[in-house]
């Protein structure tokens, strides 16, 4: 486009409106200036675009043509105008977060509860997946933020932490009564018992594997289980052994239907925290870690 959009702006306020001096009202300037652009524009363009008469003006052959195109680009301007100002206003947006069945469940859920009341016209993608899964969609880009355990090299990535979890080893105290009825006071409930972890594909377990290797913790009996609710639920109903996070439980801790294992070495505590990539953000973004996380300054 070789002319300045202002011309092209000014031309369609006088072809819309056929008047030189009501198209200058409409943009705050003189009747002089827009007859010198419209004659600009039509010199530019080796062609009439307006034929004056009494009343106004009317469009040439040629204008018609040009207005018509016109104004389907400043109808377009204008929609996009009028998008952004519905952003603004009603806090339009779209977030996808990355987070794993289990930090969803116990931990994202309330925040998500309070963010939609606080903005319902924000759109929120859910993407259930490991958290290894959601690393690499916060690289590529695909996700917007993901609520993980602190990763050891967090790269390019902003992390900021909401809470502290603590693995533990749980089981009902019907099931740890029975296990040593059976094998003896002095048995090792590690060799002995059914130990319920996570599947292999998880990262807690292998934060746990490295654990359990590291302590010399052998387990004989293993029964791997998809879910951190399948493993409360089958602990609760004296399965087995299981693998838990302390916060999920601690109603059950306090009521005594879950015994914790006491262990001579306890499982180090993870940081968990909402992780994004550093430098790329959108308004929605920044009002999803402003609500999530108040502390945290830009």
């Amino acid at each position: 486009m070789d002319q300045n959009l202002s011309q092209y702006r000014i031309f369609y306020a006088v072809a819309r409106t056929g008047n030189i001096s009501k198209a200058a009202r409409e943009l705050y300037i003189s009747q002089p200036a827009i007859s010198k652009a419209i004659s600009k524009l039509e010199d530019s363009l080796h062609t009439t675009l307006f034929i004056r008469n009494s009343r106004g003006v009317l469009l040439t052959e040629e204008g018609q043509i040009l207005f018509r195109h016109i104004q389907s680009a400043f109808q377009e301007l204008a929609l996009g105008e009028q998008k952004l100002r519905r952003i603004h206003e009603f806090h339009l947006g779209h977030i996808r977060i990355g987070v794993s069945n289990t930090l969803c469940r116990f931990i994202m859920l309330p925040y998500l509860k309070g963010f939609i009341e606080k903005y319902p016209h924000i759109k929120i993608t859910i993407e259930n997946q490991s958290t290894t899964h959601t690393l690499a969609m916060l690289e590529q880009q695909c996700i917007d933020v993901g609520l993980i355990a602190q990763p050891e090299n967090q790269k390019s990535l902003t992390f900021l932490p909401i809470m502290e979890i603590e693995d533990i080893f749980v089981a009902a105290p019907s099931y740890l009564e029975n296990l040593r009825l059976r094998e003896g006071s002095d048995a090792d409930i590690f060799q002995t018992g059914n130990i319920m972890l996570l599947d292999k594909h998880n990262v807690t377990r292998t934060y746990i594997d490295d654990y359990m290797a590291a302590n010399h913790m052998e387990a004989n009996n293993l029964l791997q289980v998809t879910t951190m609710d399948l493993l409360i639920e089958f602990a609760r109903i004296g399965l087995g052994i299981g693998c838990v996070i302390k916060e999920f439980i601690k109603e059950d801790l306090e009521s005594g239907r879950l015994t914790e294992i006491p262990l001579g070495n306890p499982i180090r505590k993870r940081t968990i925290g909402f992780a994004f990539r550093t430098g790329l953000s959108s308004k929605a973004l920044a009002a999803f870690i402003q609500f999530c996380c108040p502390d945290h300054i830009d």
